[in-house]
């Protein structure tokens, strides 16, 4: 049931006539708020009969990089693919056990960025995403918080 999408290469965006399920886009990067995202996101996909699209999303870049500390890309890139196969084996089972349809997305760049274009695409509902439990994004601001901020299409902030 579950579908696999590389960044760029979404599939075709629902008919969104009145009687066509909701397309819910979840943000996932492994964290317990983004799984208690993805949990709450699973479940309004199953009670609506929709699909669920996880977006995971990579920076561009890396801190240490931007310093000018050695940076090793290709096994940075490496560790990203197998935590983003890692996050989609873990999605997919749960999404099989609700027997809902899941295509899982790897994107790079911003998170709210990535997010929004998906959701854009893909002419979503709404996008679900988790609570930040990071002390610095109450000062800075959070994917949520940058996210809700936009007025781009309904947003859902699940908070643990």
């Amino acid at each position: 049931m579950a579908q696999d999408v590389e960044a760029g290469q979404l599939p075709h965006a629902p008919d969104r006539n009145n009687s066509a399920p909701p397309v819910i886009v979840v943000g996932l990067d492994g964290s317990p708020s983004s799984w208690d995202a993805f949990s709450w996101a699973a479940g309004e996909a199953a009670r609506s009969k929709g699909r669920l699209v996880a977006v995971n999303v990579s920076p561009f870049t890396e801190a240490a990089a931007s310093f000018g500390v050695p940076f090793d890309y290709a096994g940075v890139e490496q560790t990203r693919r197998e935590i983003a196969d890692e996050l989609r084996r873990d999605a997919t089972g749960r999404a099989n056990e609700l027997g809902i349809a899941l295509t899982f997305v790897c994107e790079h760049g911003d998170a709210a960025n990535c997010l929004t274009e998906v959701a854009r695409r893909l002419h979503a509902n709404f996008v679900v995403v988790g609570r930040s439990t990071k002390v610095l994004h109450l000062l800075a601001g959070s994917l949520s918080h940058r996210l809700t901020s936009r007025n781009n299409a309904p947003v859902v902030v699940v908070v643990p």
